[in-house]
C-alpha cells in the first residue's frame, strides 16, 4: 500500500474497544502509519458509549469478548446510533461471525489476518460497505453448507434479521420492541414479513424455526 496516497486522504477516526491495553495500543501505532487515527479507546460497553459520545468517531472496532461482557449488545447499541462497526476478534467460527453481522456489524476481521486485510476492512466499513475477511468469509461459507436454511434467513432485511435473532434467543414481543426501540405493533408486522419470506405458517412455527437456527449457529 502506498502510504503517501493514504496520507493525502482525510484520516478515518476510530474508537478501538478491546479489553487488552496492548491490543489497543498496538492498533493505534500500526494504524497511524496508514493514515487512520485512533481517537479513543475503551475496554467495555459503558466506556465505549461514553467515548463515542465525546469523540464522535467515524467507525468503531469492537472485540466480541470484553472482560466479563459480550460484545454483541455494544454492536447493537452502536448500530442504533448510526456508527459503523467492524468486529476484530480471535473467534473465527460461523456462529459468532453470523451473530455479529445480525447484531449490526458491517465488517468482521479475525486477529489471524494480515495487517493489510484489517486496513482494507476499515476503509470499506467507513464507506458503509460490508466486509468479511477471508477467514470470516470461509467460516460463513462452511456454516451455510452445514445449514442450508440459513440462506433464506440471510435474505431477510437488517431489521427482520434482528427480530428473528431476538426470537431465537427466546425474547418475547415486548422485549424485542424495547430492544429495537419500536412498538409491539411494528414487531408484529416484522413477524408477518418474516413468515412470508421463510414460508412459515404461524407464530409458533416461526419461533421454533428461529430457536433451532440460533442453536445451530452457537459454537
Amino acid at each position: 500500500m502506498d502510504s503517501r496516497h493514504v496520507s493525502s486522504s482525510p484520516a478515518v477516526r476510530i474508537v478501538v474497544v478491546d479489553d487488552h491495553p496492548a491490543v489497543r495500543q498496538g492498533l493505534a501505532f500500526m494504524l497511524a502509519s496508514e493514515g487512520i487515527q485512533v481517537c479513543a479507546e475503551a475496554s467495555g460497553r459503558a466506556e465505549a458509549l461514553a467515548r463515542v459520545g465525546e469523540r464522535r468517531p467515524d467507525l468503531a472496532i469492537v472485540d466480541l469478548s470484553l472482560e466479563e461482557e459480550d460484545g454483541l449488545p455494544l454492536i447493537a447499541d452502536l448500530d442504533r446510533r448510526g456508527l459503523p462497526v467492524l468486529v476484530y476478534s480471535m473467534h473465527n467460527d460461523a456462529g459468532r461471525v453470523s451473530r455479529a453481522f445480525a447484531a449490526g456489524a458491517l465488517g468482521y476481521v479475525t486477529k489471524r489476518e494480515l495487517q493489510g486485510v484489517l486496513v482494507e476492512a476499515i476503509r470499506e466499513v467507513a464507506r458503509g460497505r460490508r466486509f468479511a475477511s477471508p477467514i470470516a468469509a470461509a467460516a460463513l461459507a462452511e456454516g451455510l453448507a452445514a445449514d442450508p436454511a440459513g440462506d433464506a434467513v440471510r435474505k431477510l432485511s437488517a431489521h427482520e434479521r434482528k427480530v428473528y435473532e431476538l426470537l431465537g434467543q427466546g425474547q418475547d414481543t415486548f422485549n424485542i420492541a424495547a430492544a429495537l426501540h419500536v412498538s409491539t405493533h411494528t414487531v408484529e408486522s416484522y413477524y408477518e414479513r418474516i413468515k412470508i419470506k421463510l414460508n412459515l405458517g404461524g407464530m409458533h412455527e416461526l419461533r421454533r424455526h428461529a430457536i433451532d437456527h440460533f442453536q445451530k449457529q452457537a459454537p
